[in-house]
């Protein structure tokens, strides 16, 4: 007998009919003999229009109070799915993420799993149960409801495989894997059979929507198998996992978007020891996460830093840098929302030479202007306008001829 872990997100929970059928998928792998822990998301929109209640309130909305208001939707969800499969003659109970022993720090909104007392899960189990627990919160030092931010059931999900140890981890969503690039910009995106913990973080954190950073993050760390695959099919799907022999790897497996980009550029920042930890700790204190950074040369003992944050960020975060420009003289600042970010992902990158000049290449022959440009060993990114991104994903796609993995 084996331990499974399976998440389900909000478009797999949506309805009482896609509880029903997921409830049926559940049941039929409890028959097989293994032992099931399921995470569950909000029921669809529930966590949208939580907020929009929420914003009613008024413009202070506290984090705390907000953390207590959107644990509810996995609740909700977790608890309609036990009713569904005790219906089926398959016996189940329902857990909140504290009830469960999911620890975590007190960031709330923004809350990281600090450990899992994994006792009540494993009694449940013994009872023959299908555990079935909120996704998306924890309980923190001071006993409070946390949430883990957009995506944190998956990061549950992984955790919790993690603690587990569990043969595998399953991500059900409304697509059938990880794919070349959005299948809804790229009609000939390709299904990846396979994906290495590396290029799956990557792709993660550049954008692509199909598995939370933390989660690929938290499946690198403790090897946790991963397979992403669709709740409505019975297809296979993409398995995340350490793949060995990187160099027999494509240059490029994938194209990310990422279109909750927002910049800031500072002019005539002074060049002195200092200045660029003042302005990053600042940013950093106020939660604010910085993605690329670039400084210009120096002229005259001055130069600029353009740097990208997320654009929903972007309100909270004018002020903070308005005062950061008087505190370290520089003579002023633009910002703008106009931007996205398109990046090419591969691990066989490190071994293949001329893979950004392949993407420059393609995006110059478009017409679209790259305004910056971040790399890692596996990952090139460029920050282009927003209006030119779908243009960017299929030229690369072409370029790469990722329509050709097999």
């Amino acid at each position: 007998m084996s331990l499974i872990v399976a998440k389900f997100g909000g478009s797999s929970v949506a309805s009482i009919d896609k509880i029903k059928h997921i409830a049926g998928r559940i049941k039929g792998m409890r028959d097989k003999g293994d032992d099931i822990v399921v995470v569950v998301s909000a029921m669809g929109d529930t966590t949208d229009e939580l907020i929009e209640l929420a914003n009613l309130t008024g413009h202070d909305l506290c984090k705390r109070e907000m953390d207590m208001l959107l644990a509810t939707g996995e609740q909700q969800s977790a608890a309609l799915l036990a009713l569904t499969l005790n219906n089926f003659a398959c016996s189940s109970i329902s857990l909140t993420g504290w009830q469960a022993g999911i620890k975590s720090d007190d960031s709330h909104s923004k809350a990281r799993i600090t450990g899992i007392e994994t006792g009540r899960i494993k009694n449940e189990l013994k009872q023959g149960n299908v555990v079935i627990i909120a996704g998306f919160q924890g309980l923190s030092p001071q006993g409070d409801i946390t949430t883990l931010g957009r995506g944190g059931s998956d990061t549950t999900a992984v955790a919790l495989a993690a603690c587990l140890d569990a043969l595998r981890c399953m991500i059900f969503t409304d697509v059938e894997g990880v794919f070349t690039a959005d299948p809804r910009i790229v009609k000939e995106a390709k299904k990846l059979p396979k994906i290495s913990y590396e290029e799956m973080l990557e792709m993660a954190s550049l954008g692509a929507g199909v598995l939370q950073p933390r989660a690929a993050e938290f499946a690198m760390l403790y090897n946790v198998d991963v397979e992403v695959l669709s709740s409505f099919s019975h297809n296979p799907g993409t398995i995340i996992t350490e793949v060995a022999n990187m160099e027999n790897h494509r240059a490029v497996s994938g194209i990310a978007h990422d279109l909750n980009c927002a910049r800031f550029a500072l002019f005539d920042v002074p060049d002195q020891p200092g200045i660029a930890k003042t302005l990053f700790k600042t940013l950093a204190a106020e939660n604010i996460n910085v993605d690329i950074i670039i400084q210009s040369a120096m002229r005259d003992g001055r130069n600029d830093i353009a740097f990208t944050i997320e654009e929903n960020e972007l309100t909270r975060a004018i002020p903070v840098v308005e005062g950061l420009v008087k505190k370290i003289c520089a003579s002023g600042m633009t910002y703008g929302k106009d931007v996205a970010k398109v990046s090419i992902v591969g691990a066989g990158m490190q071994s293949n030479i001329g893979v950004a000049a392949a993407m420059f290449e393609a995006l110059a022959d478009e017409g679209i202007n790259i305004h910056m440009i971040s790399t890692s060993e596996i990952r090139v990114s460029c920050v282009i306008d927003e209006c030119h991104i779908n243009e960017a994903i299929k030229a690369l796609h072409r370029k790469f001829e990722l329509d050709k993995i097999e």
